[in-house]
């Protein structure tokens, strides 16, 4: 397992997290268990969760694992999350200091520690002033609640503005943002990854193998039955196949994945997800595997080297459509400047 650099930290965790949005919902608490197991065997230190994951019971079956393994909570890099509702209250949800102040001690508990390692803003919040979030963060990590924090979901105005800010108050920075990110969801190149570079931020990217698409799973025109996530959800399911599967840089994607995975003699989700940890910026890609031998072929991509041929053509079949401005031909042709005859 490789290991990298948390963002600006001086921390350090694998370049692979493992996802525990499962836990108490999907996987039950043996099947997490277990899955932690492996994932610690295989090299990982990286676990991520949210108090909304399961409502809460996520974090209390993480706090149950790692009550029950001391000698390797010490060695673990633990991230959760606060944002949304935990409660029906008007100040249940939100960035401000007193939700997130009673969000973070209740996550503290289910999870059993006295300091989370890294702490998360889940989303943006129009409502809340960003200085109330980031002195609210930056007294966290004095009085010892936390010792980094980080975003998700959030724009790229939205990060760097945060960034800055902090910057100007005299604030702890930032050192991690939670975007969507796969071969099938590239959007974030355009301003997110920009941002994050200039601000020393490193990517944590969630959904890498696009919904289960990118593993081979889902065939065109066929609509998923069983233990999928499309599958087990009928309704819903239908209407998130139809719209993917009618975009024709799916399948272009999915081909050249399959490809690629049958010349190196890795599985499709290897390939998606060894695409996506060569990224720049990443720092590490969360898994999000429901069972021992899904992440354990998950884990496979961290032995995985893709060649730059690999990558051109990944890239190429991924390329996402945009329009010739701001960020076509026409946008970077304004942005554009070099010396004639220099360097």
């Amino acid at each position: 397992m490789e290991y990298r650099k948390l963002g600006n930290s001086g921390a350090v965790v694998s370049a692979y997290c493992l996802g525990t949005m499962t836990f108490g919902h999907e996987s039950d608490e043996a099947t997490s268990f277990a899955l932690m197991d492996d994932y610690v065997e295989a090299g990982g230190n990286f676990i991520d969760t949210a108090d909304v994951y399961s409502a809460g019971v996520s974090e209390e079956i993480i706090g149950r694992w790692l009550k029950s393994k001391p000698g390797n909570a010490k060695d673990l890099v633990i991230a959760t999350k606060g944002r949304f509702p935990m409660g029906a209250g008007p100040n249940d949800l939100g960035l401000s200091r007193k939700h997130l102040g009673a969000a973070l001690d209740a996550s503290l508990k289910r999870l059993g520690v006295e300091q989370v390692d890294v702490y998360q803003m889940h989303a943006w919040d129009a409502l809340t002033p960003l200085e109330e979030t980031l002195r609210f963060l930056d007294d966290s990590i004095r009085n010892g609640k936390i010792a980094y924090y980080g975003f998700s979901n959030f724009l790229g105005w939205h990060l760097t503005k945060a960034a800055w800010m902090a910057k100007a108050n005299g604030y702890t920075p930032p050192v991690t943002l939670q975007p969507q990110y796969s071969l099938l969801v590239r959007d974030i190149e355009h301003e997110l990854v920009p941002a994050s570079l200039d601000a020393g931020i490193g990517l944590l990217p969630w959904s890498p193998l696009g919904g289960g698409w990118l593993s081979g799973k889902y065939k065109r025109d066929q609509m998923p039955t069983g233990a999928t996530r499309l599958g087990e959800n009928p309704n819903r399911g239908m209407e998130a196949f139809a719209a993917r599967n009618a975009k024709p840089i799916t399948w272009n994607v999915i081909e050249a994945v399959e490809d690629t995975a049958k010349a190196l003699g890795a599985s499709m989700a290897q390939v998606a997800l060894a695409w996506v940890a060569a990224q720049p910026a990443v720092t590490s890609v969360i898994l999000g595997a429901r069972t021992r031998e899904q992440l354990a072929d998950n884990l496979g991509a961290a032995k995985l080297t893709l060649t730059d041929e690999n990558v051109a053509e990944l890239n190429a079949a991924s390329k996402p459509e945009m329009s010739e401005y701001p960020y076509g031909a026409g946008g970077i042709s304004q942005r554009h400047r070099k010396i004639e005859g220099g360097r």
